[in-house]
């Protein structure tokens, strides 16, 4: 397991404040906290005074090259990043290429004397930043660093397992209090920036993004107004309402989250203090923090399992027979598998970039267990598609559904898709709405509507494998088929 990254430039602290006190730039390295209120690397640069350069660099090689879904929202995020830096007397420069070739360019070309930046937990980012401070350190460029994207820094000796860890990290010292945004940020001379319309992140021809234009608003200014709005008008009742996936019960600050557009630490202490204020509802945020933990404990994982995304964490699962399938993938990235529920949720990442919760776990079983495809495929095609897509939690999710991961579900407890339709969505309304073929199916059958008489299905005008397809599998069987193949998985093992 590769250690937490600190970093050592081989310069005193006196020399760095005395480089500071000189008026020499500072830049402050953005990544994946892309907002000014609660920055730990941007405040400690701003208090010291100097000029800074606020950097974006768009390095795909020190880190996994986002997903198309993911690269919009990053345009749109560093455009409102920008206007935030303006607002301060600032501005973002966009450089791209590795950041080990950027970042000591760049310093040079301004005479810089020091680089901050808040750290990464996967290991490709650590291993970056670790080739990026050698390179500051060869041309006596100081280097500082902070702890700024998650509520407890990975280490190798935490829980392996979610509830004890979440217990060790509610039992400890409450996290810090965030850090209000600098009132003044004073810029470094002018350096060219790259146009972000040239790096292409969003599409054109075809245009797919007209749907999450219309459900996100990118930013921080985006994430304060979605917490804003979670906490005065959501959180009474979200640890009973938060799996119906037609109600909107859940906060939605993933993406933002994911981006670093608004920090854990504001999310928690802005939660705690509703909390203190409505007693009744301190179960609900009690909840809504443990849903929050998943993500905590899924970049623990990370760290310490670096090919999450690629690899079984429990190895007896690279024996297992997986089917190959490319009509049935391809039908459930399409949402045509015949079952609605699972047809609603695949619909609905594809048109607003996310999905529900508990739809995530109903499709993402339906992948594996019903059709026996690897869940390495689902966890590419949610890289792809989710606005949210987090190289810790997206992976981290997978295995959980697939049965071998940390915290696994049992690989027996396959998701009936009706069963969780009609016990999660009764009324049918999420499936109306994203499976719109259906919309006049009455409740009783939306959810299966292989069993509606034929003449109830001619009224709503559904004709099974034309208008609404058949189903992909018969759900008795599959379950059986995958039972089987993990009974003979546990024989070989």
């Amino acid at each position: 397991m590769r250690p937490r990254p600190t970093f050592s430039t081989g310069i005193s602290a006196y020399e760095s404040f005395l480089a500071l006190m000189s008026g020499a730039p500072v830049i402050v390295w953005f990544r994946d906290d892309l907002r000014i209120a609660d920055h730990p690397a941007l405040v400690a640069a701003a208090r010291a005074g100097a000029p800074l350069l606020c950097l974006y660099v768009l390095d795909e090689r020190s880190a996994r090259p986002l997903g198309g879904a993911a690269r919009w929202w990053l345009a749109g995020s560093l455009r409102a990043l920008d206007q935030e830096l303006q607002n301060k007397g600032n501005r973002l420069v966009l450089r791209r290429g590795t950041a080990t070739r950027v970042l000591p360019a760049l310093a040079a070309e301004i005479g810089a004397r020091a680089v901050h930046w808040n750290r990464r937990y996967e290991a490709q980012g650590i291993a970056a930043d670790e080739d990026v401070a050698a390179a500051l350190k060869k041309s006596g460029i100081a280097v500082e660093t902070y702890h700024a994207n998650l509520l407890l820094e990975p280490t190798d000796k935490l829980p392996k397992v979610f509830t004890p860890f979440w217990r060790r990290l509610c039992a400890g010292a409450p996290p810090r209090r965030p850090l209000p945004a600098p009132a003044r940020l004073a810029a470094a001379p002018e350096v060219t920036s790259e146009r972000l319309g040239d790096w292409r992140l969003e599409p054109t021809k075809p245009d797919w993004a007209g749907g999450l234009r219309a459900t996100w608003t990118p930013g921080e200014a985006g994430a304060r107004a979605r917490l804003k709005q979670f906490l005065q008008e959501r959180i009474a009742g979200y640890a009973s309402r938060r799996d119906r996936p037609e109600d909107e019960a859940t906060s939605r600050l993933s993406p933002h989250l994911r981006f670093g557009e608004i920090s854990p630490f504001q999310v928690w202490h802005a939660a705690q203090f509703v909390a203190e204020k409505d007693q009744p509802i301190r179960r609900d945020v009690e909840k809504f923090l443990s849903e929050m933990g998943w993500r905590e404990f899924s970049y623990h994982l990370l760290h310490g399992f670096p090919d999450l995304a690629s690899r079984n964490l429990y190895d007896r699962f690279d024996a297992f027979p997986w089917a190959s399938n490319a009509s049935a993938l391809r039908a459930w990235q399409r949402g045509l598998t015949g079952y609605p529920i699972v047809d609603a949720g695949m619909r609905q990442l594809w048109q607003t970039g996310w999905m529900h919760n508990r739809v995530r776990m109903v499709v993402g079983s339906f992948l594996v267990k019903h059709l026996l495809i690897n869940w390495t495929e689902g966890e590419r095609w949610f890289w792809d598609t989710l606005v949210d897509a987090d190289p810790a939690n997206n992976p981290a999710s997978w295995q959980w559904v697939a049965g071998c991961g940390a915290d696994a579900a049992p690989y027996f407890r396959i998701f009936n898709p009706v069963l969780q339709g009609e016990k999660f969505d009764p009324d049918g309304r999420y499936v109306r709405e994203f499976v719109p073929e259906l919309a006049r199916l009455p409740n009783a059958v939306v959810h299966k509507p292989w069993t509606a008489p034929p003449l109830l299905l001619r009224e709503a005008g559904v004709t099974l494998g034309k208008t609404y397809p058949e189903s992909l599998v018969e759900h008795a069987q599959a379950r059986q088929r995958a039972l089987a193949a993990f009974e003979r998985l546990k024989k070989q093992k």
